[in-house]
């Protein structure tokens, strides 16, 4: 929750930012892209530390760092200085999931895996509904630089974790090799190639849709936009993710129950449809617009626990962190293109038609899926 919060503050605050800076649409999606590329680095970073050091550790150093770093983005006197503080949140925030969803994966049995850890990414929803009721809250009165010093706040989570999380039974007992090569082996490393495949593709749909989603919400109608005001935008906003809290409670439910593929692929083949009629929504009715958004918000989310679930399912202990790192986060990196690709796009043709290019990806990631095994029910090993 916390950590959705603080990636997102900048995303509310993004067309308030323009207007200060005089930036185009693809320069603030430029610096989007440069947190998820270095949320890429931080993550594939963090998954092999956490294989050394223990995973619990590892959660309260990136919990650390993105939350001081948040609070020193209020610093910043331009788009350079938002680029460097919004790059070490990107580290600390793709660190952060790296260790914390193998811990939660290694602390379940395999029957309520998908469950556990579809609860703990419906915290995301959570945080964005948090990040959009602090914008709709301080923004108006007080300003974007006061916004991003309440995203220190999750440094007090730190205490807690170091006092109440212990390390999983099955990580302490492991006594496999920490190796990151290891997950280029066989047998593991075809499932290294199509994981990175499919997380690449469904993480450049989701980012390419949900950070423009305020700013289609907020900008102009003449710029394709919805041309609502940031408190309009925030009330859409919760609809979506309400949506979306949902969305990843009912994954956890369907994953465990028909197997973790087919449910992933009634989600993104969803979305997929769902996303072109969304960005077309503000020219046909604002009440679809809002009808939709909880839908989007479900299908549009709700699959991320499988990448909590499954990929701890396909490697075995000793490098289990080091390959949910890679696969989740080196797609990260790669789909740090697609704030970018979105703004460019948005530039020339409108952010509601730009919005329709990532109903590609989801289409083909509800394809990709299949290429990995079906690992419902997987025991995980303690080698």
């Amino acid at each position: 929750m916390l950590d959705a919060m603080d990636v997102l503050l900048y995303v509310f605050a993004l067309t308030t930012l323009k207007a200060e800076f005089g930036w185009t649409n693809a320069q603030a999606g430029l610096v989007s892209s440069v947190t998820l590329i270095s949320s890429a680095a931080g993550g594939i970073v963090a998954g092999v530390v956490s294989d050394r050091i223990g995973r619990r550790r590892t959660l309260i150093y990136t919990i650390l760092l993105y939350s001081l770093a948040s609070a020193g983005t209020a610093t910043s006197r331009g788009i350079v200085d938002l680029i460097f503080w919004r790059a070490l949140v990107g580290l600390g925030l793709g660190g952060e999931w790296s260790a914390g969803a193998t811990l939660v994966a290694e602390s379940w049995p395999a029957e309520h895996r998908a469950k556990a850890v579809s609860f703990m990414q419906s915290g995301w929803a959570l945080g964005y509904m948090a990040a959009a009721g602090l914008s709709a809250w301080i923004l108006p009165a007080y300003g974007w630089r006061a916004l991003f010093l309440a995203g220190v706040l999750p440094a007090l989570v730190t205490v807690f974790i170091r006092r109440k999380v212990e390390e999983p039974e099955i990580w302490v007992k492991s006594t496999g090799k920490a190796s990151f090569m290891g997950i280029f082996r066989p047998p593991v490393g075809r499932r290294t190639l199509f994981a990175t495949i499919l997380a690449t593709s469904v993480l450049f749909a989701y980012w390419g849709l949900f950070t423009w989603l305020p700013g289609f919400l907020s900008s102009p109608t003449e710029q394709g936009g919805a041309g609502m005001s940031i408190l309009k935008t925030s009330g859409f906003v919760f609809a979506v993710q309400m949506g979306a809290f949902y969305g990843y409670l009912c994954f956890g439910v369907l994953a465990d129950k028909f197997g973790r593929r087919p449910a992933f692929a009634f989600y993104v083949g969803v979305a997929a449809l769902l996303t072109p009629l969304y960005g077309l929504a503000p020219r046909i009715s604002p009440m679809l617009l809002l009808l939709l958004g909880p839908c989007i918000g479900f299908f549009g989310t709700g699959f991320f626990s499988l990448f909590g679930t499954m990929l701890a399912e396909l490697y075995p202990t000793a490098i289990r962190g080091a390959g949910q790192g890679f696969v989740y986060n080196f797609g990260r990196g790669l789909s740090a293109l697609a704030p970018y690709a979105v703004g460019s796009l948005a530039d020339h043709f409108g952010l509601g038609a730009a919005l329709g290019l990532n109903s590609a990806f989801f289409l083909a990631a509800s394809l990709l899926v299949f290429l990995l095994p079906e690992t419902r029910q997987t025991q995980l090993e303690t080698v």
